[in-house]
């Protein structure tokens, strides 16, 4: 087995960190290239006269604003830039900050990069949560041509 690349999904989050950690210590052992992406999502948001109780469709609001947007990106960007500060030391690092599905956005960003393997942290959810938010972790294993650690985060 011969892995040359890493493609290591992160967030905000402390699950992401956790497998931030476990993906770096990997990257490290293989002295391999690490690709960081950070998916931003579209943020839907009900226009004003939207109404509930009648089922009026949702529209874009604050997601196509540039000045959000471009908050979004410094996020993103700002996300990058301290995990590399905090676990990337000497290694070769590519970055993704994309737009657009969290799953999707991973498994297009691994094809680009041509990965061996993709890093993935789980959150845990569970019952209607897990239902109606679906789970990015188990999108990215279903769908990937290229292996998938998924990397579970145990509260100390």
């Amino acid at each position: 087995m011969k892995i040359q690349k890493i493609l290591i999904a992160i967030d905000d989050s402390k699950e992401a960190d956790n497998a931030a950690a476990y993906g770096f210590d990997l990257a490290h052992l293989y002295k391999a290239h690490v690709g960081l992406v950070n998916i931003v999502e579209p943020i839907v948001t009900s226009s004003t006269d939207a109404n509930l109780l009648t089922g009026s469709p949702f529209e874009p609001g604050l997601a196509s604003d540039p000045e959000f947007v471009n908050i979004q990106k410094e996020a993103s960007q700002n996300i990058i830039q301290r995990t590399i500060n905090n676990f990337a030391g000497d290694l070769e690092i590519t970055h993704f900050s994309e737009y657009g599905s969290t799953a999707d956005g991973i498994i297009d960003c691994a094809a680009e990069f041509n990965a061996d393997l993709i890093v993935v942290g789980t959150q845990h959810r569970s019952g209607l949560d897990r239902l109606l938010m679906g789970s990015i972790a188990e999108h990215v294993v279903r769908h990937s041509k290229v292996p998938v650690l998924v990397v579970p985060f145990k509260e100390e």
